[in-house]
């Protein structure tokens, strides 16, 4: 398939999406607050409609009886075609959630799927949970305190997600070899990270980048992806290593088992929206020369609360 085809089909794929949530809002009635009719209606967000949308959608395939790893892959189909939309996060003032279902980069879309299972998981599908268990797993300890308790960095988001019971890494289970490579992209390029003018912040990152090293990450090499294939698991989060110097990750995303065939799904800045990668994970990440291998981390079904 050529670039201007695969370009008209994504368009295809966002015009339907787009269609249909509205569709939807219109016949549940999302887009009015709970309890309230006629002059009493109040506005609802647009990220809180497609939420509810997609809550309704997963009701009806009974997603809640799913193990976590399964909803979430079905939770991603339904956000195919959403627009890649870069730098999410990087909202002006201090440090809060951002809450953003209408266009995804890969770190919110794989954040918003896990999130969203949980919820269903939880039995608590209400947008006030949703942004609770979202506050959880991306802050370090669940917790906003300024710019550097976000988990920036992919495996510090995972050994922070591990410690919280969200997800288990499986890399070394899975043969993967331990990294040699350091990481200080972000202290190294303050200049790319507007927050980091501050000297506090820019600190505070380089104290999170040494604990990542003394630690340290393992990774399934590239040529050997091919051999694990099998034991990818629906809704595993997927981080791909990288060449580029000082990072440990440079993209994410979730594995949806199609025909048998463990598929990378995922927001793709060269991609425009969200989609599945052609073939294998393993011929997703042959194809990419930068990328080096994988991190896996597999998603945990919730224990009550946070």
């Amino acid at each position: 398939m050529n670039q201007t085809v695969k370009s008209r089909e994504r368009s295809r794929r966002i015009f339907l999406q787009r269609a249909a949530l509205a569709a939807a809002a219109a016949l549940t009635g999302v887009g009015r607050a709970p309890g309230r009719t006629g002059q009493e209606e109040s506005p609802v967000s647009e990220d809180e409609t497609i939420f509810r949308t997609v809550m309704a959608g997963a009701e009806r395939k009974n997603l809640r009886s799913k193990p976590v790893g399964e909803a979430m892959a079905a939770l991603g189909r339904a956000f195919l075609g959403t627009p890649y939309v870069a730098h999410t996060l990087e909202e002006e003032g201090e440090e809060h959630l951002v809450v953003n279902l209408r266009g995804l980069d890969c770190t919110t879309f794989m954040e918003n799927t896990l999130v969203l299972a949980r919820c269903l998981r939880l039995n608590a599908a209400t947008f006030e949970e949703y942004r609770k268990q979202l506050t959880f797993v991306r802050y370090r300890g669940g917790t906003i305190d300024g710019y550097p308790s976000r988990l920036h960095y992919f495996t510090d988001w995972v050994h922070d997600n591990e410690r919280k019971g969200v997800v288990r890494d499986v890399t070394a289970a899975l043969g993967g070899e331990r990294s040699d490579r350091r990481v200080n992209f972000m202290s190294t390029h303050p200049g790319s990270y507007r927050q980091l003018a501050n000297a506090e912040y820019l600190s505070a990152i380089r104290e999170v980048e040494e604990a990542m090293n003394e630690r340290g990450f393992f990774v399934v090499p590239s040529r050997r992806v091919v051999d694990i294939l099998p034991e990818l698991l629906d809704g595993d989060i997927l981080g791909t290593a990288t060449t580029i110097a000082g990072m440990d990750v440079s993209h994410t995303g979730i594995v949806v088992r199609e025909g048998g065939i463990p598929r990378f799904l995922h927001a793709p800045l060269s991609g425009g929206a969200v989609w599945m990668a052609d073939g294998s994970v393993a011929d997703y990440i042959s194809s990419h020369k930068q990328m080096t291998g994988i991190v896996i981390a597999r998603p945990l079904d919730p224990a009550p609360g946070p």
